[in-house]
C-alpha cells in the first residue's frame, strides 16, 4: 500500500498526533506515556514560548486510511546561531515496523529542512534541552522514566539505513540507595561546608522556593549547561513557563538547594518519586482517575528519578556537589527509597558521571542523537 503523508493542521489532528504512540506501545511494560496535555502544550504555537525563536511543522503517515507514523520538524534559530550548525531537528518520531513508512516520514522532514535553506538534520530532539531527547539504542527491556522517551529496536536500524549516523550518545544509570551515609563522607561534607561557606537552604513551602529562587534556578541551568550539546539560553518567557509548569510539583524531600553565605544560589538537585507506573495507569489523561495514580506514586516511592543537578561553574571543582548528593541520599534512606534513576547524561560528561563513582550502580540505557548532512 502507498504511504500518504499529511501535514497536521487542526487541533483535532494535533490530538491524533499526540495519541498515535498508543497504537504501537499500548500495554508495553517498558513504555511510559506522557500526559496528553503536556505534549499538546509543548507542540502548540500559542502555548510554548520556545516559538519566540523556533518554528515547527508536524506530519502523520497513513496507509489505507490508517495512521501508521508521525514526525515533527523543528528549527531552533538560537541553537543555529550559538553552535553555527545550520541543522533542523526532528522529534516526536514514531512509526510501525515498515521501512517505507519511516522513509516517507524522514524524507518529508528532510525536504522541509532543505526548503528552509538548512544543511542537515539531527534528532530526536525537542525545542530545548529540557524536552525529551535521544533515541533508545540500548535498554529496550528496561522501564523508562517519565522524563525520557521510548522506541522499538527497529527505529535506529531504519535511521541508519536512511543515511543517519551518531551525533552524540547519552547514558543512564540505576543507582542503589546506600544503607547509610558513611562517617567519612559526613566529615568530608563538613570540611567542604566550612571551607566554602555554602549551606543547604531548608525549605518547605513551594511558594517560598519559587519566589526566592525560581528565576535563579533556571538562570543557573543556562549557566551550568551552556557547553552541553544542543543547548541555548532560555528566554524570560520560557523561564516563567518552566517555573509555573514544574516548580509547583517539586517534592521538598528530594529537592535540595545550596546557597552561599549571603543566600545566593550556588547549586541545586531535583529528584522526584518515579511516576512511570502511574503514567502507565493514567494512560495520558488526568481524568477520571489519572491524577489519583500520580498522587499515590508521590506518597511512598521505592524509586526516585534524578531530573536536574546544577552547580555554578566556579564551585564545580570545590566538591560542593557532594553536599547535594549526600542530602539527597539521606532523604532517600529516610523515605525507604531502594533505587534512583538518573536522567540522560552525555557519555562525555565525566563531571556528572563522577558523582556516582562511590555508589553501587549499573549503566543500563543508552540513547543517541542521529545526524545527516545534506
Amino acid at each position: 500500500m502507498k504511504v500518504e503523508i499529511r501535514r497536521v493542521e487542526s487541533p483535532k489532528e494535533l490530538k491524533a498526533f499526540v495519541r498515535f504512540p498508543y497504537s504501537i506501545y499500548k500495554g508495553d511494560p517498558c513504555w511510559v506515556p506522557p500526559l496528553d496535555m503536556d505534549d499538546l502544550t509543548t507542540l502548540r504555537k500559542d502555548k510554548n514560548p520556545a516559538f519566540e525563536y523556533c518554528e515547527a511543522e508536524y506530519w502523520m503517515a497513513f496507509m489505507d486510511g490508517k495512521a501508521v507514523g508521525r514526525i515533527a520538524g523543528i528549527i531552533n534559530n538560537r541553537v543555529i546561531e550559538k553552535w553555527g550548525r545550520k541543522y533542523a531537528r526532528f522529534g516526536w518520531i514514531d512509526f510501525i515496523e515498515d521501512f517505507e513508512v519511516a522513509s516517507a516520514l524522514v524524507k518529508t522532514v528532510e525536504d522541509w529542512a532543505k526548503s528552509k535553506g538548512l544543511e542537515g538534520i539531527c534528532g530526536p530532539l525537542g525545542f530545548t534541552d529540557l524536552d525529551k531527547e535521544g533515541m533508545l539504542i540500548e535498554g529496550f527491556d528496561r522501564l523508562g522514566t517519565y522524563a525520557t522517551g521510548y522506541n522499538r529496536p527497529y527505529y535506529p536500524r531504519y535511521l541508519e539505513r536512511l543515511g543517519y549516523s551518531k551525533d552524540v550518545d547519552w547514558i543512564e544509570f540505576r543507582i542503589k540507595t546506600p544503607d547509610r551515609i558513611p562517617e567519612k563522607v559526613q566529615r568530608v561534607q563538613e570540611l567542604i561546608t566550612k571551607r566554602t561557606g555554602v549551606r543547604l537552604y531548608e525549605w518547605k513551602d513551594k511558594k517560598d522556593l519559587v519566589v526566592k529562587y525560581g528565576h535563579q534556578l533556571f538562570e543557573l541551568i543556562d549557566e551550568a549547561y551552556k557547553e552541553l550539546y544542543g543547548t541555548c539560553p532560555l528566554s524570560e518567557a520560557q523561564m516563567q513557563f518552566y517555573i509555573k509548569t514544574y516548580l509547583g510539583f517539586v517534592d521538598a524531600r528530594f529537592t535540595k538547594v545550596l546557597v552561599d553565605e549571603k543566600g545566593g544560589l550556588v547549586g541545586f538537585g531535583v529528584a522526584m518519586p518515579s511516576l512511570s507506573r502511574a503514567a502507565q495507569k493514567a494512560g495520558g489523561r488526568l481524568l477520571p482517575f489519572g491524577a489519583l495514580h500520580f498522587l499515590l506514586a508521590l506518597r511512598k516511592p521505592e524509586v526516585i528519578d534524578m531530573y536536574l543537578v546544577a552547580v555554578k561553574p566556579e564551585y564545580q571543582e570545590r566538591g560542593v556537589v557532594a553536599i547535594i548528593m549526600n542530602a539527597l541520599n539521606k532523604s532517600a534512606i529516610d523515605a525507604g527509597v531502594k533505587y534512583s534513576e538518573t536522567n540522560v547524561e552525555l557519555e562525555t560528561n565525566v563531571k556528572v558521571q563522577s558523582m556516582w563513582k562511590d555508589y553501587e550502580k549499573v549503566q543500563h540505557k543508552r540513547r543517541r542523537a542521529f545526524v545527516k548532512k545534506f
